[in-house]
């Protein structure tokens, strides 16, 4: 999934991509309104992050051209403008919620979760295959980008989804290294082993009974993991 960052200001916006990107999305950024409709129309990205505030066209009209063309697109306004009434702008121009600068990185990962549960929620409604999976006693849920082990709710990344997706896909094979890579993080990404090792064992902690001991998402030691 692609997530289009329209910020000005370039540690934001590089800091953004950096989030985004380690969510499992691939970050679009534009520096200034017009850049950031150019990215839309070219890629119909399936979250916006826009920046109020811009060059060239501001956040309100950007939003106003996007709803012209698409009305489900989920658009998260970031802004430094405090007032109540930039906030009701902002909604009844069709924004699906709203973040304060300064902002923390856990809120911005909270909100867009929940607008790509939102979004993933109506692809399933219009046909589109999300289905759960089960890896054991896990049952993976990706349009809410969750998974559930008896009363447990574990929260996923869409990273995390991606990697189990392909684990089970390929089940009872190993699934090497450059391929994992391929599949979650794209062709274009520089494949790093200890991003993914790191990445595994954030996830094992997630879902794994024993981390130490993973019955999910198994090691084969030299070429890459396996799911059986």
């Amino acid at each position: 999934m692609k997530i289009l960052i329209a910020e000005d200001d370039q540690h934001i916006g590089e800091g953004l991509s950096a989030v985004v990107e380690a969510e499992g999305y691939t970050p679009l950024l534009a520096a200034d309104g017009e850049l950031a409709l150019q990215l839309f129309h070219a890629h119909r990205p399936q979250v916006i992050l826009l920046d109020i505030m811009m060059p060239k066209r501001d956040g309100y009209a950007v939003c106003r051209e996007i709803r012209k063309v698409d009305d489900n697109v989920p658009v998260i306004f970031i802004s430094a403008k405090s007032e109540e009434i930039d906030r009701v702008i902002g909604l009844e121009l069709g924004a699906d919620d709203y973040i304060m600068k300064p902002f923390g990185t856990r809120e911005v990962i909270a909100r867009i979760r929940a607008v790509t549960r939102r979004a993933l929620a109506r692809q399933a409604d219009n046909g589109i295959a999300v289905e759960a999976i089960r890896l054991g006693d896990l049952e993976v849920f990706p349009a809410q980008l969750r998974a559930n082990r008896s009363n447990q709710q574990i929260d996923l990344s869409l990273r995390d989804v991606k990697i189990l997706q392909h684990l089970f896909q390929q089940r009872g094979k190993v699934v090497d290294r450059d391929s994992l890579f391929n599949s979650c993080w794209g062709r274009d990404y520089f494949a790093n082993s200890r991003t993914l090792d790191q990445h595994i064992s954030k996830l094992r902690k997630l879902i794994e009974l024993d981390a130490k001991n993973p019955t999910i998402i198994c090691t084969v030691h030299g070429v890459g993991y396996r799911y059986d």
